[in-house]
């Protein structure tokens, strides 16, 4: 289990679905509010409003939702004042953990960080304490039912992509960010919407943990997962299959 993504890899291990999708939902709004009121609250002509809408529809949220979110986002002073924050710190076993926010509270949000990170083991750092370890990137995935690895590739090629893989379980063309929306629309004009298309943090290595490492970093892990104002994590954890099937026992 590779930490090179967001609080979703984890989602497995808890029960609580409905409680889970509520988090989801509002993390999913706040972005939609930040993204209409940073350009246009149209999604065919803001291209982060179209990707927040894009991943609202895949995590099945209502369409009367999204419109009244977007709605809400366009009035004049109404609604939350949510700030873009990111901290970086490291977690057990020198993890280096990058955390992504949206919050309407910086003291607040900064003291549940800091409180998750100090309760598992980890430390809260400066901003750019950890992300010269990973690559910023955009990346557009599609089911591999979507089409063949060879005309994703060609695709990729020519909307101007740095990569394209494709395995049993799908398609992944990575971009840099200044080209990700042009490729992402690309794509999408060929093969239709894609399953995700967003800006990740990509590690360069990986730290193999042990057992106790490993449990004390997924607890890093769920901390950040229930709270609503973080976004996205992206860690550069390894958990061994051995070690992972002795956690979940």
């Amino acid at each position: 289990m590779a930490g090179h993504s967001h609080v979703k890899n984890v989602m497995h291990r808890k029960g609580a679905q409905d409680a889970r999708k509520a988090h989801q939902f509002a993390r999913l709004i706040r972005e939609i509010t930040v993204a209409a009121r940073s350009g246009l609250p149209d999604a065919g002509s803001n291209p982060r409003l179209r990707a927040a809408v894009a991943a609202a529809r895949q995590a099945n949220m209502p369409k009367d939702t999204v419109e009244r979110a977007i709605k809400k986002a366009a009035g004049a002073g109404a609604g939350e004042d949510y700030a873009e924050v990111r901290y970086e710190g490291y977690g057990p076993g020198g993890v280096a953990v990058i955390v992504e926010t949206l919050t309407d509270n910086r003291n607040r949000t900064a003291g549940d960080v800091r409180n998750a990170f100090a309760k598992s083991g980890g430390a809260l750092g400066e901003t750019n304490s950890v992300a010269f370890m990973f690559s910023r990137l955009g990346v557009v995935r599609y089911p591999a039912t979507a089409t063949s690895e060879e005309a994703m590739l060609e695709a990729a090629i020519e909307a101007g992509a740095e990569n394209a893989e494709s395995t049993a379980d799908g398609h992944e063309v990575t971009t840099a960010v200044d080209s990700f929306f042009a490729v992402r629309d690309a794509l999408e004009a060929r093969f239709g919407e894609p399953e995700e298309a967003r800006l990740e943090w990509r590690p360069s290595n990986f730290v193999t943990l042990n057992e106790d490492k490993a449990a004390a970093m997924l607890k890093l892990l769920d901390a950040l997962d229930d709270n609503d104002d973080v976004q996205n994590v992206y860690a550069n954890y390894d958990i061994p299959d051995a070690v992972m099937a002795k956690l979940q026992a």
